[in-house]
């Protein structure tokens, strides 16, 4: 998908059988850490308040890169069974799509690369890394998932760690950041403006109340309330 939400291209891809792992033999944590919303509203508010610049990059195919710390098998995939090797099975070395671990084998692959670096963890949110030299130039990167936002002092410091991310792994520069997670990025004169009305717009599409008359209450202020009078349920 686009970034306005529009199909950019059809794609197939192999998916293991990840409910069929059992847990303490196949796998071990299943958590997936992301960025907090709040998180990327500060960032966002520094970025307007100190000028920085603020570009989005996008992770090709990222579970694929997590390594694996367990010993998993699979069943060769249909279609692709090797002739006269039918009873053999495929031992995994890199992660694959539907494992349960995938998400956080991905993310420890992300951190290792980074921290190795000289990118500094932050403390108050595990998924925001940043690297200033001692004249304060620098970049703050934000990580959701697959989809990252690069705040840099200036152009130069934004196109050395996309250089820098992209010789690690596969990546997508989108450029400026425009939408992350259903909030849109617009930069204006007096600074910077976030809202939803995309995301909002979208979902009135799909339940087709896009031609509705807007109105300023969220419902008809004639409607008379009144207390509730059903029996509490313990």
């Amino acid at each position: 998908m686009k970034v306005d939400g529009s199909i950019e291209k059809f794609k197939a891809r192999l998916v293991i059988q990840g409910f069929r792992q059992k847990e303490g033999i196949d796998y071990f944590d299943t958590y997936a850490p992301v960025a907090r919303i709040s998180t990327i509203r500060l960032l966002v508010a520094l970025a307007a308040i100190h000028n920085l610049v603020i570009h989005q990059m996008d992770v090709k195919s990222a579970f694929l890169n997590g390594d694996l710390d367990e010993e998993i098998y699979m069943k060769q995939p249909e279609g692709f069974v090797m002739p006269d090797n039918e009873h053999k099975v495929c031992k995994l070395v890199k992660s694959l799509y539907g494992l349960k671990q995938a998400p956080k084998q991905w993310h420890q692959k992300f951190d290792e690369v980074v921290l190795s670096n000289g990118f500094v963890l932050n403390q108050a949110d595990k998924c925001v890394y940043s690297k200033f030299d001692d004249s304060r130039k620098g970049v703050i990167i934000c990580l959701y998932v697959d989809d990252m936002l690069i705040f840099g002092t200036d152009q130069d410091q934004v196109d050395k760690t996309k250089k820098f991310l992209s010789s690690c792994f596969d990546m997508k520069d989108l450029g400026e950041a425009e939408v992350i997670l259903g909030i849109r990025i617009k930069r204006e004169n007096n600074g910077i403006s976030i809202s939803q009305s995309h995301y909002i717009e979208k979902i009135l599409k799909k339940f087709n109340f896009h031609d509705s008359s807007p109105v300023s209450t969220p419902m008809d202020p004639a409607f008379k309330l009144s207390p509730n009078e059903g029996v509490a349920v313990y």
